[in-house]
């Protein structure tokens, strides 16, 4: 059952990011403090896309280890989608998007890679390493 989970969370993701960009920006949440609200929505670019490479990883571990191939080529689909989602909002009314979006977007990926792909390889953060490594061996058996 957790297989079945981990490979659905990703598309599960992606379409609860396609819907929320759909919305305006305030249609979920809005701060009293207008600042406050622009700055925290604008920071969640690094953490939305970082989640996405997550939960892609999270997947991959159910079929295969994560190798440096696969590492950049899920670096590439969690980026593309960020890139996809900025084009997708600039169709939306009361959405805006800019590179410095895109940017952040891929920071955000290119962080949670330098955390998990190093943990994986053993480089840092060893405990996550070895949680990520028994996942890999309890869900590819």
């Amino acid at each position: 059952m957790l297989k079945i989970l981990l490979r659905l969370f990703p598309f599960i993701y992606i379409v609860t990011i396609w819907v929320m960009s759909s919305m305006p920006d305030n249609a979920v949440v809005e701060l009293p403090d207008s600042e406050w609200d622009a700055n925290i929505k604008e920071s969640l670019h690094l953490i939305e896309f970082g989640i996405l490479y997550v939960l892609l990883v999270l997947a991959l571990l159910t079929f295969k280890g994560l190798t440096a191939k696969r590492n950049i080529i899920l670096i590439i689909i969690a980026s593309l989608y960020g890139i996809i989602d900025e084009i997708h909002q600039s169709f939306v009314p009361y959405r805006s998007a800019t590179i410095i979006d895109v940017v952040k977007d891929i920071t955000g990926v290119l962080v949670a890679s330098w955390i998990l792909y190093g943990a994986y390889q053993k480089k840092r953060f060893l405990k996550l390493g070895t949680l990520l490594r028994k996942l890999e061996n309890t869900s590819t058996r």
